[in-house]
């Protein structure tokens, strides 16, 4: 790590302050990529984090909050759909820019310390994939819909992350 680069950290939803993750839920900029979003109320974003944070207890996996340096960032990590393991990731605007290097380490715990095979990701139309996941080396893996809504879904196998990240 170089001397300008701010170490990311994962923790638990639960030990971010509610009025943080207010303002991350209900950016009107993160939402244009998120077509399930609405507002949601103080009540709402308590159960948002408490439904994402109980997935901890039925899983060896589950959303992390995440923070650059001291600073909360966002949300992300992995959840059950199905049979899989998809990988979210919504981070404030000013933290944009570390999408790339978050995802790295997610991909990098998901496989390496909790051991999953395959990790799946849906993105919605508005996004595009050659930008956001192929880099990483998920191929197409079907659609899948949610509440009434269509994405595209992604997959990435660990072998196929090990040869693309060098790791064994």
């Amino acid at each position: 790590m170089s001397g300008n680069e701010k170490p990311i950290r994962f923790g638990r939803l639960t030990e971010v302050p509610l009025e943080e993750v207010s303002a991350l839920l209900n950016e009107p900029r993160n939402a244009r990529h998120m077509p399930l979003a609405h507002r949601l109320s103080e009540g709402e974003v308590a159960a948002w984090v408490r439904g994402k944070d109980a997935q901890w207890s039925s899983e060896p996996y589950g959303p992390w909050a995440i923070w650059v340096g001291d600073r909360f960032a966002g949300w992300g990590g992995f959840q059950r759909e199905d049979e899989d393991a998809d990988f979210a990731l919504v981070l404030l605007p000013a933290f944009w820019g570390w999408g790339s290097v978050i995802t790295t380490a997610a991909l990098d715990r998901g496989f390496d310390e909790l051991g999953l095979d395959s990790v799946t990701i849906a993105l919605p139309d508005s996004r595009n994939p050659d930008q956001a996941v192929a880099r990483f080396g998920f191929v197409p893996d079907g659609e899948v819909s949610y509440d009434g809504t269509s994405f595209r879904r992604f997959r990435l196998s660990r072998s196929v992350w090990r040869a693309a990240t060098g790791s064994s």
